[in-house]
Order: C-alpha cells, then structure tokens, then sequence
C-alpha cells in the first residue's frame, strides 16, 4: 500500500462497455458488496472499488471474483480479523498519504457483525471522513422476505455458542416490542430453535432465511415451535439468518407497571439489584431498568 502501488486503471465494465471511475477524494469507503446474487451490486459501489486508491477486503479471493466480474484491475489487500491490528495501521498511514481507501466484507455491508468496525474506528479518531457506500444486506433482505413485521426491528447479530449464553441473550430480549434478527451457523440452528422456543414461546412467529440472494434461496416460515422440530435433526447448508417476531402485545409489561416495579423493588435492596432483580421479572434490559431507577430516583418519584 505505497504510493506506486495505486490502480494503473481506473474502470469497471458493464457488459462490453468499460466505464471510467472517478478518482475518490482521500476517505474510507466503506462499500456494501452482493451477499449471493452479483448482479446486486450498486453502480455507485462500481465506481468506488474502481476509483479508490487501495481496496481492503475480507478474503482477496472472494473479493476477486467479484471484481473479475466487472473488470476492475485494482489489486485487493486483506484486512480481516487475524491481521486488523497490523493491517488496520497500513491503512490508515494511506489515508495520511492523501490516498483514497475502499473496505468491503465478504458479502453485505462492512461493519455489519464484521472486523471493519475496528478500522472504522481508527479512521474517525485520525479525523477522517468515513462514507458509506449502501447496498445489499443480509438482515434487510431476510426482513422483508420473512414477512414478519419491519416497522420496528432488531439486529442482534451472532447468538453466544454456549447454551446457557444463547438462552440468557435471549431472555434479555424476550420482552423488546420488535422483530429479532439474528446471524446463526446452520450446525447450530436446530438447537438454537429449540432454545428459542422454550425461552420466547413455542407460538412466537419465526422464519429461517437461507441462501439469501442464492440459487437455492429458502424462506421458511412458522412458530418456533414447529419450526425446532423441522430443523432439530435436519442437516443445513449455506448461511442462514434467523428472524422471530416480536412478542404478543399483552406480553410487554406497560412502562407504568415496570415503574411500579422498580420502586417497590428499590424500597428492599440497592439499585444495582433491583434493576437485575426487574429484568429477571420482565425480560427488559437490566442496563435500561438500572437508568429508568435513576431516572426516578432524580425525579423524586422514588
């Protein structure tokens, strides 16, 4: 990553037609790539992986393929995991050198469960400008095609391995009034199906989403229930995401009875555990139950 090593040509191709790229004003681009179907890919995310002086990427041979795809000749550098504390400095030092620097994952949106945070990070407390580049998403894409309600949702990432880690993640966020997304490994899908039904409800809606974008593409839809004993014994492939429903209406406690709560709770032990001892009552957030007492406690309401 010197400055003899920038891109000789700036271009991409669409079909037989090779289109110039503009160069890219110095910042980190961060640029949202197909997670199946390369044919998603944005004619603003084009221009950038073929504009930008130094391209960063999870896996260079992933990255490549998609790059031979429209004919772009910029050589990809690895920043992943396993080198972000070497790799990540090198980058930053081509931002200082006034070079523009393109970061994509694998597949989807840098940052997203993704190493790109970190150098995200780096970029903003050097005082550089971070540009996104929007596009494809497995979370969004597994949203919409689950039919499970999107006007409020969250993104939870990758459960913890561990059993008793999995059921205490999910019990936190059994009680939030939104759609649950989450990235799972398909070795530990049917278990963690199982979990969730016992810990949210065997009639908690729930989709399974594979192969997103794919050929072999797969929604499947039910209660978590039904859906553990499809998937308990069944052996998966490809990248799964997993989406649950938001919980009945009547099984969100009304913020007036979880102040009730919290002021009773607080009249017999200290705030630190009667915020913990709340969200083992109610499912919420010891964190956000711990400032709503606070919140209370300031106001004199306690």
């Amino acid at each position: 990553m010197t400055d003899k090593e920038t891109p000789t040509q700036r271009s991409y191709r669409l079909g037989q037609t090779s289109i110039a790229a503009r160069p890219l004003e110095p910042a980190l681009y961060l640029v949202a790539t197909p997670i199946g179907n390369l044919g998603d890919i944005t004619l603003r995310a084009l221009e950038t992986l073929a504009g930008a002086d130094v391209l960063a990427c999870e896996d260079t041979r992933v990255t490549r393929v998609l790059l031979d795809r429209y004919g772009i000749v910029t050589r990809p550098y690895a920043y992943h995991e396993h080198n972000a504390d070497e790799a990540g400095p090198r980058l930053i030092a081509a931002l200082d050198r006034g070079q523009s620097v393109a970061l994509v994952s694998d597949a989807g949106t840098p940052l997203v469960s993704d190493p790109g945070y970190r150098l995200g990070q780096l970029a903003l407390e050097a005082g550089y400008k971070v540009v996104p580049i929007p596009g494809p998403s497995a979370p969004l894409a597994a949203l919409v095609g689950s039919g499970l309600p999107s006007d409020a949702f969250l993104f939870a990432g990758f459960l913890p391995v561990k059993e008793k880690g999995r059921r205490d993640r999910l019990a936190e966020l059994s009680k939030i009034p939104s759609t649950l997304i989450f990235f799972e490994s398909p070795h530990r899908l049917g278990d963690t199906l199982v979990i969730a039904a016992d810990v949210l409800g065997p009639t908690r809606s729930a989709c399974v989403c594979r192969e997103l974008t794919k050929t072999f593409e797969e929604f499947r839809r039910g209660s978590l229930g039904d859906l553990a004993q499809q998937y308990q014994d069944a052996t998966v492939k490809g990248e799964v995401v997993l989406v649950i429903g938001p919980p009945d209406y009547d099984d969100v406690p009304a913020a007036v009875d979880v102040d009730i709560l919290l002021k009773e709770l607080s009249q017999s032990m200290p705030a630190t555990k009667a915020a913990a001892e709340a969200a083992r009552l109610t499912g919420l957030s010891r964190r956000d139950l711990y400032q709503r007492l606070v919140e209370l406690k300031d106001g004199d309401a306690v």
